[in-house]
């Protein structure tokens, strides 16, 4: 049976990627945990790489809020940002194929042992809600008219989830969790300012995965998005965002019970420098 190994975040930074999967077992499979493009020197040939390994089994990837503003730039509902490096996939000649393969990728995988996320999930939510949500999500993705969805994904209201939530708010929380929560209170409320480390929370919120009796806290959650924790490693818990694109490493895990770690060096010169 081929291994598989989950990766952090990509950031575009192609020849990265190619250096740590040809460090991988022969055969392996990889599943990256998202932010695939952006802010990173080759946003489009880490797509066209991604979609190949993808469309021949060999990977999958899931969506972040990266890839997700690349989307959104796509549809006009979204501007470029300063540290943008998405062009090159909007200009590319294959750019409808590139961003009709991304708004079909998951928002969350489980294997029955481990979740895959890219930036978490509220502590109401068990495994079974969880997959339900995603699934609304990529469902919306995923129709021909996804615009609608992308033009009201973006706010930070309403903060925290409600089973009584409906369209578009519905949506954006869910989409939220998945792709932008670090913190959030006991009650799910989540924070959208902090984005350091674990011992600068606000007051009365914590990391999502610390929150005491996370519903889906008897499964393995591993994540990207965070690179501000480094790599984190716990028994239901691995934090895969190593800061590849700020000149820290991009690391891949074996997906086993005590799982081995590989890496290589990130950016030379990280991106806004």
């Amino acid at each position: 049976m081929n291994q598989i190994y989950a990766i952090g975040d990509v950031q575009g930074c192609s020849t990265q990627l190619d250096q740590l999967v040809s460090k991988l077992p022969l055969g392996s499979k990889i599943i990256c945990v998202g932010d695939l493009v952006n802010r990173g020197p080759d946003s489009l040939g880490t797509l066209r790489r991604l979609k190949s390994w993808q469309e021949q089994g060999e990977a999958e990837c899931l969506l972040g809020n990266h890839d997700l503003h690349l989307l959104a730039r796509d549809a006009n509902i979204r501007g470029p940002k300063s540290l943008d490096t998405i062009d090159d996939v909007l200009r590319a000649p294959d750019r409808r194929d590139l961003i009709d393969w991304l708004r079909h990728r998951p928002v969350a995988l489980f294997d029955g042992s481990n979740l895959f996320i890219h930036a978490g999930v509220l502590p109401q939510w068990d495994i079974n809600q969880t997959m339900e949500l995603a699934s609304e999500v990529q469902k919306a993705l995923r129709k021909k008219n996804y615009r609608t969805f992308l033009e009201n994904m973006y706010g930070n209201t309403p903060s925290k989830w409600s089973n009584t939530l409906k369209g578009p708010d519905r949506l954006r929380v869910i989409i939220n969790s998945f792709t932008r929560l670090r913190f959030c209170s006991t009650k799910g409320e989540m924070d959208f300012i902090s984005k350091e480390g674990l011992t600068t929370a606000p007051k009365n919120y914590y990391p999502w995965f610390e929150i005491p009796k996370r519903k889906t806290e008897k499964y393995r959650a591993i994540f990207g998005h965070w690179s501000t924790l480094g790599l984190i490693n716990r028994s239901n818990v691995v934090g895969l965002d190593t800061g590849c694109v700020w000149g820290g490493d991009l690391t891949a895990m074996s997906i086993e019970k005590t799982p081995q770690f590989i890496q290589v060096p990130g950016l030379v010169k990280p991106v806004g420098l």
